[in-house]
């Protein structure tokens, strides 16, 4: 598998809905997420495609993703342009693209469904918190059985949300949603062998790459 550094109008065509994007803030809660999770992963987003009606070609389409973050003064689940997106965000972005065999289990309807239910639904903070912590659980500290959350989606932090959305889709098997960190979806074997950069650190010159990108069963995160 290959990390690839590229521009998002290279590739803007080639996204398709239940792609992710991975976000790596400069934040301090950005970088409390990256610290306690050990990765340089911090938000999750989820692609989702709208097309402009009004066009007589019928041809134009928006990028829009999904994330459960703060908008205009709102925070939680809502959506914007992907292009605005990478405008104004601080850090690295990245995007991974849900392999073939994925593809065709890719129910679009219910993905659909659940990403318009799931609108507005407020920030999950405890849960957020809880799940970074549980991550340390999983990985020799002695707190797991603790901070453990059971699966609440009355309310959504961003990876909550996109594992729930390709939970949706069919292309997952019922996780608990809830466990799930960003770096633990990224790891997810879920995606195709080539992801792509598209926007880098602050004076770096390489790209950044995920560790363990694309390895994981996501069934390890039943229950």
């Amino acid at each position: 598998m290959a990390l690839k550094q590229i521009g998002y109008d290279e590739v803007r065509s080639l996204m398709q809905p239940g792609d992710v994007i991975a976000y790596g803030g400069y934040t301090w809660v950005s970088e409390i997420i990256k610290w306690s999770t050990r990765s340089k992963v911090s938000h999750l987003g989820v692609i989702l495609q709208t097309r402009a009606l009004s066009e007589k070609s019928q041809t134009r389409f928006f990028n829009l993703v999904v994330e459960s973050t703060k908008w205009n003064g709102f925070v939680g689940v809502g959506q914007g342009r992907l292009s605005d997106r990478l405008n104004s965000y601080h850090g690295e972005v990245w995007w991974l693209p849900l392999k073939p065999q994925v593809r065709q289990a890719f129910d679009e309807g219910t993905f659909f469904d659940f990403i318009y239910g799931s609108q507005y639904r407020p920030f999950d903070l405890p849960q957020a918190v809880q799940a970074a912590i549980d991550f340390a659980g999983r990985h020799g500290s002695d707190v797991h059985d603790s901070f453990h959350n059971q699966e609440d989606l009355s309310k959504f932090y961003c990876s909550e949300l996109v594992a729930a959305a390709l939970e949706a889709a069919g292309v997952v098997p019922k996780v608990n949603t809830s466990e799930v960190t960003p770096i633990d979806l990224c790891q997810w074997n879920l995606f195709q062998d080539d992801y792509y950069q598209l926007k880098k650190a602050k004076d770096e010159d390489q790209a950044t790459e995920i560790p363990r990108y694309n390895s994981l069963d996501p069934g390890l995160w039943v229950g």
